[in-house]
C-alpha cells in the first residue's frame, strides 16, 4: 500500500496507475507532489522520492503563470488543458508538452494532472514535412532540368560547328565563350538531375566515411582546421553506398568549414568543428521505427545559419554563402534519404549542427528491416 496525507492506493491501483503510458501526478492544496507514477518518472527523469513534496510548478520553465493556474484550478474546481508547455529537466533541457489539470472531486484539496510528452509527435510531424518537401523539390527541380538540358545541347552543338566555320581569331574567342558556358551550364543541369549511376550498397563504417571525409577537409585547409573525434566506438556497420555516404557527409563538412572560414574563426585559430557518433535506439524516420539508427553530428562554432533561411535550406538554389551554388545540402539529403535516412539541422549563433541519421539495417538490404508506423 503506498500512502501519503489522505490518499493511499492499493496494490491493483499502483499497478494501474503504473502500467499507464500517460504521466500522471497527483498535487496537493499546497500544490506540491503527493504522488507520481512510472511514467512522470521516467519523463521528468527524476525518481518519485525525490519529487515527492516538491512544488510541481517548479518543473515548468516558466513557473510563475503556471502556478497561478494551478492554484485557480483548484479554487475554482475546474479542469483546464494547456498545449505545447514546456517542462524544464534536471540536465537543463526543456520538454514539449501537454497537460491537463483535473480536480479530485473525491479530496477537493487535490489536483490530478495527466502529462503527455509532445517533443516525439513535433519531430515525427517535422520530419514528414522535411522530406514531403524535399521530395516535392527534387521532382520539380528534375523536371525543369530536363526541360533545360535539350535546348542546351542544340546551343552547345550549334556552337561547335559555328567554331569550325570560322576563319578570324576574334570571332572563335565569342564562340568559345558560349562553348564554355553552356558546358557549365550542362554540368549545373547533371548536378541538378542527381547521380546517374545506381547505388552500390555494402558493409561500410561510419568512421571510415568520418575519417575520409575530414582528411579531405583537413587537405583543403592545409591544415588549418582542427577537427575534433568524439566517435562511439561500437557502431556496427551500416549497409550503405560508400560513395555517396562519403559525398553527402563531405558536403556538411565542407559547409561547416566554409562558415568559420567567411567568419574569420579559422584564421584566428578559434574554430571549432567536431564529427560525433551516437548510436540511437528505437528512431523514427517518417512513418518507418528503426530499431537502432546511427548518428552522425557534424557541429561548428561559427556564426549559424541566417534564420530567414533556416526552414529553406534544403530546398536547390537556397545558400547561406554568397559563392554558394545551393545544391550542396539538397544533394546530401537525396543522399542520405536513399538510404532511409535524414538529416536533421539546429543551428544559432556559435553553435550549427548537421545530424545525419542512418539505419542500421543489417546485410539484408535496405528496405526490409523496420515497422511502419501510422501514428
Amino acid at each position: 500500500m503506498l500512502t501519503a496525507p489522505n490518499l493511499s492506493f492499493s496494490d491493483a491501483d499502483q499497478f494501474l496507475l503504473d502500467s499507464l503510458k500517460t504521466a500522471v501526478v497527483l498535487l496537493g492544496d499546497d500544490l506540491r507532489v503527493r504522488y507520481l507514477n512510472t511514467a512522470a518518472e521516467v519523463l521528468l527523469e527524476a525518481s518519485a522520492s525525490r519529487l515527492r513534496g516538491t512544488r510541481f510548478a517548479n518543473c515548468f520553465a516558466d513557473a510563475t503563470p503556471r502556478e497561478t493556474l494551478l492554484r485557480q484550478a483548484l479554487q475554482e474546481q475546474q479542469p483546464y488543458t494547456e498545449r505545447m508547455v514546456k517542462l524544464a529537466l534536471t540536465d537543463g533541457r526543456e520538454l514539449t508538452v501537454d497537460y491537463t489539470v483535473t480536480p479530485v472531486h473525491r479530496h477537493r484539496d487535490m489536483l490530478l494532472l495527466e502529462i503527455q510528452p509532445m517533443d516525439r509527435s513535433m519531430r515525427i510531424d517535422r520530419e514528414r514535412a522535411l522530406l514531403s518537401a524535399n521530395d516535392t523539390s527534387r521532382n520539380l527541380v528534375r523536371g525543369l532540368a530536363h526541360e533545360i538540358k535539350n535546348p542546351l545541347g542544340g546551343i552547345l552543338g550549334a556552337s561547335q560547328l559555328l567554331a569550325r566555320e570560322l576563319a578570324r581569331s576574334d570571332l572563335l574567342e565569342y564562340t568559345d565563350i558560349i562553348i564554355a558556358e553552356t558546358e557549365r551550364l550542362r554540368q549545373l543541369v547533371d548536378r541538378l538531375l542527381g547521380p546517374s549511376s545506381p547505388a552500390q550498397f555494402s558493409a561500410v563504417n561510419i568512421h571510415e566515411i568520418t575519417e575520409r571525409t575530414a582528411a579531405l577537409v583537413e587537405a583543403e585547409t592545409n591544415g588549418r582546421l582542427n577537427i575534433r573525434r568524439e566517435y562511439d566506438p561500437s557502431i556496427p556497420d551500416l549497409y550503405g553506398d560508400r560513395g555517396k555516404l562519403i559525398q553527402a557527409a563531405l558536403n556538411l563538412l565542407r559547409n561547416a568549414m566554409q562558415a568559420v572560414e567567411t567568419s574569420g574563426q579559422l584564421a584566428d585559430g578559434s574554430a571549432a568543428v567536431t564529427l560525433r557518433t551516437r548510436v540511437v535506439n528505437h528512431f523514427t524516420i517518417g512513418r518507418r521505427q528503426h530499431r537502432i539508427v546511427c548518428r552522425l553530428d557534424i557541429i561548428d562554432n561559427g556564426p549559424g545559419i541566417p534564420e530567414d533561411i533556416l526552414d529553406r535550406i534544403f530546398y536547390p538554389m537556397v545558400s547561406g554563402h554568397p559563392e554558394g551554388s545551393g545544391l550542396g545540402l539538397p544533394i546530401a539529403q537525396s543522399a542520405i534519404q536513399m538510404h532511409q535516412g535524414l538529416i536533421e539541422c539546429d543551428s544559432h549563433p556559435g553553435l550549427t549542427r548537421f545530424s545525419i541519421y542512418l539505419p542500421i539495417l543489417g546485410n539484408n538490404g535496405p528496405r526490409n528491416e523496420t515497422d511502419h508506423l501510422d501514428r
